[in-house]
């Protein structure tokens, strides 16, 4: 009898490694799988489920992640930008996320959402210099007050839909670094309603618009700035 049980515990044995009482070690997560975890945990609150729709500008978005470098989706992440609301993730600055998390989120960004062509022909991320706010004027009437009034009061948006928001609004520029701004004016929102078209988009703009220029972006970046630091004297507008 004792003979016949062990066979039988031997046979189950063979047919399974989970014998009665052995812990089943839970699944490890994929790569992707804690990017989505960490994504939404951290970041889907401000930038919008999976990167769109978001109060903060998107991720997800094709000429962000084409233009944007590695290191600093990095230290964005990390360090946060002081005097915006994007705050410090990694533990050494207060946040919750390790070094291994925030590397992790820096690079998904681009691995899961990157566009599968590379884009061409965009102005580059950072500025290569000073801007001209003069210029910078000129840049604003062709290409944004058709939507934000001359002055960026807010206007009427071209196709007659919905009035485009103020921009030349001291609590609005005073929630945005130069970087911040650079970055919308090349990318655009599309996910707002009116989108904003990026920097080389003819909608809402005048017939025969073309695309802005690293330099005119670089301009247009300076009229904005001087805005802010204007309003934020008591300048008139």
């Amino acid at each position: 009898m004792r003979s016949a049980l062990a066979c039988m515990l031997l046979t189950l044995a063979g047919c399974s490694d989970r014998l009665p009482g052995k812990p089943v070690e839970p699944a490890k997560e994929t790569p992707e799988q804690s990017f989505d975890r960490l994504f939404a945990t951290n970041c889907a609150g401000c930038h919008g489920n999976e990167g769109k729709l978001g109060a903060a500008p998107p991720l997800n978005d094709p000429i962000f992640l084409e233009i944007v470098p590695d290191e600093t989706l990095t230290m964005v992440i990390s360090d946060g930008r002081e005097g915006t609301l994007m705050p410090a993730f990694t533990k050494k600055k207060g946040g919750a996320l390790t070094a291994e998390e925030v590397e992790l989120l820096a690079t998904g960004l681009k691995r899961y959402w990157r566009a599968a062509k590379a884009l061409k022909d965009i102005p580059p991320y950072e500025a290569k210099g000073n801007g001209d706010v003069a210029a910078g004027a000129k840049v604003f009437a062709r290409a944004c007050a058709g939507c934000h009034g001359d002055q960026g009061q807010g206007g009427q948006h071209a196709e007659g839909k919905r009035a485009a928001g103020a921009i030349h609004d001291a609590a609005f520029l005073g929630l945005l670094s130069d970087q911040a701004l650079r970055r919308l004016i090349i990318t655009g929102r599309p996910d707002l309603d009116p989108g904003m078209p990026d920097y080389g988009e003819g909608r809402g703009r005048g017939k025969g618009f073309r695309p802005l220029s690293d330099r005119e972006v670089t301009d247009l970046v300076s009229l904005l700035a001087s805005w802010r630091q204007s309003d934020e004297t008591g300048g008139k507008r």
